[in-house]
């Protein structure tokens, strides 16, 4: 059983920045793909970034420019770096890892304030 285990959520303000990190329970594999999703209260589960075995990065529009995304292939870790945080950014962020089937961690509450 693999699991997703995220962590550094938060309340910020707006500006400010957060480090969102996600670690795979499991090692001796490599996700092929791992990202982040994340869901405000009443919108839709929205696709934030992912990134490739090989280091491919892909950004929604909203968050280019401001957040990055980045991974351990070693510890089966993915990282997002948000900066210029902006009340929008508020959401529960959600990893991902590809391997055959997609996993999901049980996600982690960014609070932006203005």
């Amino acid at each position: 059983q693999v699991q997703l285990v995220e962590s550094g959520g938060g309340s910020v303000q707006a500006g400010g920045s957060l480090r969102l990190s996600c670690v795979s329970s499991r090692l001796g594999f490599s996700f092929n793909l791992m990202g982040w999703y994340r869901q405000a209260p009443g919108k839709e589960r929205e696709l934030v970034a992912t990134i490739t075995s090989g280091g491919n990065a892909n950004y929604a529009d909203s968050v280019k420019g401001r957040f990055t995304i980045s991974r351990d292939n070693a510890k089966n870790a993915v990282y997002l770096q948000m900066n210029s945080l902006k009340p929008e950014d508020t959401a529960n962020y959600y990893c991902i890892g590809t391997f055959g089937r997609q996993y999901w961690g049980q996600g982690t509450q960014v609070t932006v304030s203005s």
